[in-house]
């Protein structure tokens, strides 16, 4: 019997609950998946990404619920320490806890004209210069870790915290055609065919369509 109930919303659009799914299955808790409703409009103020810190996901273990990607994830690494979560060294935690943040904080460009829609394609797609800083930032970011950690996660030989924070950013380069360094893009490929990731896709291959027009605006 599962241990506890991730409630999420969309598997296709929404980057927040693949980072808190990403986070429970690294954990090795058991756990079963709730979807909440999309017509809800904490629902839909999260798909529309306004938003790193609504409700969703939300982890309820035993009577704790927690909600929130960064709190999900230190809930999880004291329960489960043993899993993994974050790097045994502590510069490494260190490194991991602060880009695990930049990421949950920044890149707001990135975020908002490139939203992750995992069944979209966009050949071509004009990325603006405030995205494109985004990105550069970010695939500098990936450069350092794995020249500092060694590959092919961020730290090391296992995922961690910081690569289920970067995960979604990986199917955003896919959908919106984005060209990156070669270093970036292997790293990106690495991420794509993470065992959880095709499980992922998978599923929100055959998830119901959500009449949430804002969504497929190209920016």
């Amino acid at each position: 019997m599962a241990d506890a109930t991730l409630l999420i919303s969309s598997r296709n659009y929404s980057s927040w609950s693949l980072r808190g799914w990403l986070l429970t299955r690294l954990s090795g808790l058991p756990f079963t998946v709730m979807t909440a409703d999309p017509d809800d409009p904490n629902t839909r103020a999260e798909l529309l990404l306004r938003t790193s810190t609504i409700r969703v996901p939300c982890l309820v273990h035993d009577d704790v619920s927690v909600w929130d990607t960064l709190a999900i994830a230190e809930y999880l690494n004291e329960i489960r320490p043993k899993a993994g979560l974050l790097p045994k060294d502590r510069a490494a935690r260190a490194r991991c806890r602060s880009i695990s943040g930049e990421m949950h904080s920044g890149f707001a460009a990135l975020r908002a004209s490139l939203p992750m829609n995992l069944r979209a394609r966009r050949p071509g797609f004009r990325v603006w210069s405030a995205p494109q800083a985004d990105i550069d930032f970010l695939t500098t970011i990936w450069r350092e870790c794995l020249a500092e950690y060694g590959g092919p996660w961020l730290f090391g030989a296992a995922p961690t915290v910081a690569d289920a924070m970067y995960a979604p950013v990986a199917t955003r380069f896919v959908t919106y055609d984005v060209t990156i360094d070669p270093v970036a893009a292997a790293y990106r490929d690495h991420i794509l065919a993470w065992p959880d990731m095709r499980v992922w896709y998978a599923e929100a291959q055959v998830e119901p369509e959500m009449l949430i027009d804002e969504l497929e605006v190209e920016f």
